[in-house]
């Protein structure tokens, strides 16, 4: 059975890192949960174990048999009988209490043992060193100076050590301090450029960072010199290899994580990436022979090496590090490679789909594995952009957004992200969210009941609101044949004028008419942009005739919901209509199969009243009569077409009135004749004119040849012809308006 602990505290470099120890048959597994990095250790190859109590916690200390030495902490005192029991059952080996010296004292003897430097005052030991941390070892008169390599991720580190060594006693032996720094240099991991690279590779681009650099690979180490700046790179410090391709399917990334970063000035570098030519190729030599590389490499080099450059170093570093190369997965994207552009905060590139994770090249190159991630989005995915948002949240809160994500990249990222079970949200971004698009809802709630009721909840009052903005006025409005209105003047004119006529014909016989058109036109709103979406929800809302017919069945989530209303107001004081909606989805999802059982006999027992209702319905016909009465109110559109519209009384007139009022026109003279003798009788014809209804063709041409008779008598007659005529003509037209009366009253009742 194997044993667990979480929150496991190791130290690594200087820093004590966060993650999860796990003890099994075969080996001891730490992973750190920062960086993700496993590191294993064999348990044929541990040599003993011990117990110690440190401040405030408890801890372990792992001795291997190559020398090296591993130490963990975060174990409560009650773990101590747990492991202890494990070590015995499982490794055979008994873990014995390392008890620390206390006393405060600046001197002891120091002790080598493998790769640590132990400072014992009498027989306990007070503090351990790792000498694997040391950079650089110096000596000087009876003193030794201990440098050590700096982490920049921890808040406070140990820079350097100083040992003052008595000189020996007897003549002969061998100097104390050379010893101490012969000791020392052994296990120390000293940066020192000392025989011959093992690679040499010449001008190699390198994006971060920025310049050409001549990469030099050593045993330990591998050196990037540039003509500014000169890095020296561990090879321990190495954490991932990734190869890259181009989205142009030309070029290809070569990418070193590291941890520690590098560090020049206040900036530091947690990748190097480097830029090849596919097509550029190399060829090296290695300076050792077929056993040496059959004894330290097992096999995994060959002595000369060709192909591509990034092959080449790729192989090299493999090798030399230990460590495995990622690729990208078989994600293939729109245009057929593993690479998505996009853009992240003012730089452009591109995200590579992993295995296990995210990387985006480059500026600045971000590393994202699956477990770090809390959940994914997609953003602005609806309207008319061409593009949408990736959104990833971490679960320690920072969200990654790569923006200008190509549309038909869409599809098979959706696929990849659900293929791997990453959860999904989308929390949009426009005021009102857009129902046409997909409903990218958030995995954890998808399956709730309610989902669905608070969305269309939440549509209908947004229509609700639109409604009352609209309520004076409608963008579907029915065919009124005395109605007011002008379609003419609304057409060409928003505020038509009136005429001294048409006011003095609306104060004697329509004032109560006049004072609702104004009421109405000045509790008139502007009409709001409609959106094509929304015109067919308004039919919808129209009523329909109540013929009898019988109220449909109740479900039983509604049965219960009705009931428990109250209850769910009451014991949430200020919940909103929607949230009293989603309360109840949530109650009935949790309500067991016998508490449902009540309300799911009800709802039987309803439909079955429902049905029966229903068949006594439309034996009686009543189902037939409803559909006579639609037929019916769909016909009585056309026959009121068929009535031609009165003219409002305003300055638009109908095409025809314009014809024959042209057409009658008196010449000026006539005009001023008329002024003359009779002023008065004009405004009582005008007033009669506007009132009559072009209904009949025929009259308007009757009329017409009239007043061109007339026009050509007044032209030929004398002044007193003149008076004559006009006698003639107010009998003659009294006549017409009483002839006009009746032709329009019989007009009217065919049209009828």
């Amino acid at each position: 059975m194997d044993l667990e602990f979480q929150d496991v505290r190791a130290e690594v470099k200087g820093i004590m890192c966060t993650g999860r120890l796990k003890f099994t048959e075969q080996n001891i597994v730490f992973k750190n949960i920062k960086t993700g990095k496993v590191e294993q250790l064999t348990s044929s190859d541990i040599e003993f174990v011990n117990w110690q109590k440190l401040v405030g916690t408890c801890g372990i200390r792992i001795f291997l048999k190559n020398g090296n030495l591993h130490r963990y902490s975060g174990f409560n005192e009650s773990d101590q009988d747990k492991i202890a029991k494990y070590f015995k059952n499982t490794y055979r080996l008994d873990m014995l209490e390392k008890e620390l010296a206390i006393k405060g004292w600046n001197w002891g003897s120091t002790k080598f043992n493998g790769s640590i430097l132990s400072f014992d005052i009498g027989n306990l030991t007070a503090f351990e060193i790792p000498l694997n941390n040391v950079s650089q070892c110096t000596t000087g008169k009876n003193e030794v100076t201990l440098e050590f390599h700096q982490n920049d991720e921890t808040p406070v580190s140990l820079c350097e050590m100083r040992f003052h060594i008595p000189s020996a006693e007897l003549a002969g032996d061998q100097d104390p301090v050379d010893a101490f720094h012969d000791q020392v240099m052994k296990q120390a991991s000293v940066i020192s450029i000392s025989g011959d690279a093992i690679a040499i590779f010449r001008e190699m681009q390198c994006l971060t960072p920025r310049g050409r650099y001549d990469i030099k690979v050593f045993q330990t180490f591998f050196q990037l010199h540039g003509k500014t700046f000169d890095y020296k790179i561990p090879m321990t410090t190495v954490l991932r290899l990734f190869i890259l391709p181009h989205k142009d399917g030309r070029q290809i990334f070569f990418v070193v994580s590291l941890d520690p970063p590098i560090k020049q000035g206040q900036t530091r570098y947690h990748y190097l990436v480097l830029l090849f030519n596919m097509e550029e190729e190399t060829s090296i030599e290695l300076p050792f022979t077929d056993e040496e590389i059959e004894t330290k490499y097992a096999g995994k080099l060959t002595k000369e090496l060709s192909g591509p450059t990034y092959e080449v170093l790729a192989q090299v570093m493999k090798a030399i590090v230990n460590r495995k190369i990622t690729t990208p997965a078989s994600f293939k994207g729109h245009s057929g490679t593993s690479a998505i552009g996009c853009s992240y905060k003012a730089a452009a590139g591109y995200v590579y789909p992993l295995e296990r994770g995210f990387i985006y090249i480059h500026k600045p190159p971000i590393h994202i594995r699956f477990e770090e991630i809390s959940s994914v989005n997609f953003a602005r995915g609806g309207g008319s952009t061409r593009s949408f948002d990736f959104e990833i949240e971490l679960k320690n809160g920072v969200i990654h957004t790569f923006s200008s994500i190509e549309k038909e990249e869409y599809g098979s990222l959706y696929d990849f992200i659900n293929a791997k079970k990453l959860r999904v949200k989308n929390t949009g971004k426009s005021d009102k969210p857009a129902y046409t698009g997909d409903d990218y809802g958030d995995s954890d709630n998808e399956a709730e009941p309610d989902a669905y009721l608070a969305r269309v909840k939440r549509e209908g009052q947004e229509r609700d609101e639109d409604d009352d903005d609209d309520s004076d006025e409608s963008t579907d409005e029915d065919f009124n044949p005395e109605g007011q209105e002008s379609d003419v003047a609304e057409e060409f004119d928003s505020n038509p004028s009136t005429t001294e006529s048409e006011s003095g014909n609306e104060e004697g016989g329509s004032g109560e008419k006049k004072d609702k058109k104004e009421k109405k036109k000045k509790d008139k709103k502007p009409k709001s942009a409609k959106t094509i979406s929304e015109k067919p929800r308004k039919s919808k809302k129209a009523k329909k005739p109540d013929d009898g017919r019988p109220k449909r069945a109740a479900t039983a989530y509604m049965i219960w919901f009705n009931e428990a209303r109250d209850e769910i107001k009451s014991d949430n004081p200020g919940i909103s209509f929607v949230e009293i909606a989603k309360k109840g989805g949530e109650l009935w999802k949790k309500m067991s199969t016998s508490e449902k059982s009540k309300y799911e006999e009800k709802a039987a027992k309803s439909k079955e009243e429902y049905m029966k209702a229903m068949k006594e319905f439309k034996e009686s016909g009543g189902g037939a009569e409803s559909s006579k009465d639609s037929k019916k109110s769909s016909k009585k559109p056309s026959s009121q077409k068929k009535v031609s519209t009165p003219v409002k009384s305003g300055s638009f007139i109908s095409k025809e009135f314009i014809e024959s009022d042209d057409d009658s026109s008196l010449s000026e003279s006539d005009e001023k004749s008329n002024n003359k003798t009779k002023s008065k009788k004009k405004s009582s014809d005008d007033s009669s004119d506007d009132k009559k209804s072009p209904v009949k063709s025929k009259k308007t041409k009757d009329e017409s040849s009239k007043s061109k008779r007339k026009k050509e008598s007044s032209d030929n007659s004398s002044e007193e012809e003149k008076s004559k005529s006009m006698k003639k003509r107010k009998s003659d037209s009294e006549d017409d308006d009483v002839d006009e009366s009746s032709g329009s009253a019989s007009d009217v009742s065919d049209s009828d």
